[in-house]
């Protein structure tokens, strides 16, 4: 393979001020970080210490192998709305006992524990991603149970969370006993109370740890029971740790304590035998020739400014090498051959709007790596395909939808990675989040929208100016702008990568000169599952 020869001249002034404006946001970013590490404030931690309990991160800390990495998905999720920042639920991928695995663990310093509309999401995607990856699952539970206060906002939307909420907890306890029917191992380790829903989750793992005075499963507390029942009773014999360990078995492990615990966990995943079925690394997992560092200054804030995505590329991928498929054809895509950490991919990149040929190129090559089980990797810079008469009346519907169909039923893994405009079809077609996409990240300059929000606001002035001339009235201009500029802001804020992370649209947002390491986590998660293309695809319309 041929290795990249940047064009970027690191010392020209555009370079800097694209450097300047990514630490901002990087900066602005770690401090909406901080507060997630924080979970529930100061007075939280104290209560949780004064119980001489851990912290949800040094649980997880104890329980990774020694020095190895933990990538947390979602750390940001709740951002913009009135849930704390991060949900109050650590996630992540780490490996234990030599397993890769997903953990996913109750921060009880944040109301107990207990299972929001926010949490209830990262949940859910937790479970997902080890569906899809075959991962085996360690849960740490320690949950008051569902978030049963109304919140802000009006009927309406209390109404919508409500329903929303239980809609995720019953695919909670859905997906648990799923991945255990995939052969998919599930662990739970309960560190404290867990009651109502939150129990269960230990009752549907294949493994329970429990913890001797801490840990407490029942479906209704000493106060439910007295008053469902008249029955009298204190929370140990109804559903402490040893009663359930020695009574019911829901306990298939009893702890003297939380360190106890973890070590019970890390030698419960030692005997799993586990084995990835797909294949490890088979190429050089040299460093690229570039500096990372240099990611920072290559995309404009000012996305309009165009970027070739090959410098992105050539500070990612082993060594630089970029075999580049069809370089003369279909110009604003670019695809092609590497390796990431040794696993040999195949990357789509965009440099434009997506036209009739780059299209159908794409179309081609993601059918290619489907025929010799490579991933894909889609590097997202897109304001859509190409709209207009002449590109009408050229098939561009045609097209593109024989991309999307590829995309759709290629089976190889995905893993996208949106550095800049990800608006409207382009977002499907660059294997967006709702295309089963293994993992989907965002750098701090990532915008999401249905089209980008000058253009959004636009179309809505025309919408009222025509409604106005249909009834025969006169636009008031100043008003017309004055809404136009709100809508325009408005579609802005939205379109935020804090936005839609906020919201769990994606899996987290990545410093850009992290973007290696993270791929490289990614697609050695995707291993654990078998890698296989699809055997065919759906009718291309010709």
């Amino acid at each position: 393979m041929e290795r990249w020869q940047t064009r970027i001249d690191t010392s020209a002034e555009s370079f800097r001020a694209n450097r300047e404006a990514m630490l901002a946001l990087l900066e602005e970013i770690e401090a909406q970080l901080e507060l997630a590490r924080a979970g529930g404030g100061e007075r939280g931690v104290a209560r949780l210490r004064k119980r001489g309990k851990m912290l949800i991160r040094e649980r997880i800390e104890l329980l990774l192998d020694q020095d190895s990495p933990f990538l947390e998905l979602s750390p940001l999720a709740g951002w913009g709305t009135d849930y704390t920042v991060g949900g109050g639920l650590v996630a992540g991928i780490g490996v234990v006992s030599g397993v890769e695995c997903v953990i996913a663990g109750n921060d009880p310093t944040v109301l107990g524990g207990a299972m929001s509309a926010i949490s209830g999401k990262k949940t859910n995607r937790a479970l997902e991603i080890s569906r899809l990856n075959r991962l085996p699952h360690v849960q740490f539970v320690e949950s008051a149970g569902a978030d049963l206060r109304g919140g802000g906002g009006s009927a309406e939307e209390q109404l919508r969370r409500a329903t929303g909420h239980f809609g995720e907890a019953g695919r909670l306890f859905h997906d648990i006993t799923e991945l255990s029917a995939m052969r998919i191992p599930t662990l739970s380790v309960v560190f404290g109370s867990s009651t109502a829903g939150g129990a269960y989750q230990p009752g549907m793992s294949d493994y329970n740890i429990f913890i001797k005075g801490r840990s407490k499963v029942f479906l209704g507390g000493p106060p439910l029971v007295k008053m469902a029942t008249g029955e009298d009773s204190d929370d140990e014999e109804l559903g402490g740790a040893e009663m359930h360990a020695k009574k019911s078995g829901l306990a298939d492990y009893l702890a003297e304590d939380e360190a106890e615990a973890l070590r019970m966990a890390r030698s419960v995943m030692a005997h799993l035998n586990w084995r990835k079925l797909g294949p490890g690394p088979t190429m050089p997992a040299d460093e690229p020739l570039f500096d990372p560092e240099e990611l920072l200054g290559l995309l404009p804030v000012d996305l309009r400014t165009p970027m070739d995505i090959r410098e992105v590329i050539g500070r990612v991928v082993d060594g630089s090498r970029f075999e580049e498929f069809k370089p003369l054809y279909g110009l604003t895509l670019v695809t092609g051959w590497a390796s990431i950490h040794g696993f040999p991919v195949g990357i789509l990149g965009n440099n434009g709007v997506l036209f009739s040929d780059s299209s159908e190129k794409a179309a081609q090559f993601i059918q290619l790596c489907n025929q010799i089980d490579v991933p894909i990797i889609f590097l997202q810079n897109i304001t859509g395909y190409m709209v207009g008469k002449v590109y009408e009346q050229g098939g561009i519907v045609k097209e593109g939808s024989k991309m999307i169909n590829a995309v759709s039923n290629s089976k190889v893994p995905h893993v996208t990675v949106i550095i800049g405009a990800s608006y409207g079809a382009g977002n499907f077609g660059m294997g967006g989040r709702a295309f089963n996409t293994r993992f989907v990240f965002t750098w701090p300059t990532a915008k999401i929208a249905v089209m980008g929000p000058k253009q959004q606001a636009g179309v809505m002035s025309m919408v009222r100016r025509r409604s106005a001339a249909a009834k025969g009235l006169e636009i008031d201009e100043e008003e017309d702008a004055r809404i136009t500029a709100a809508d325009e802001d408005q579609a802005e804020k939205a379109s935020l990568a804090l936005y839609a992370t906020g919201r769990v649209a994606d899996d987290g947002i990545v410093d850009p000169r992290d973007t290696r390491t993270v791929l490289g986590i990614t697609l050695s998660a995707c291993h654990n599952a078998e890698v296989k293309g699809a055997q065919g695809f759906g009718v291309f319309r010709m």
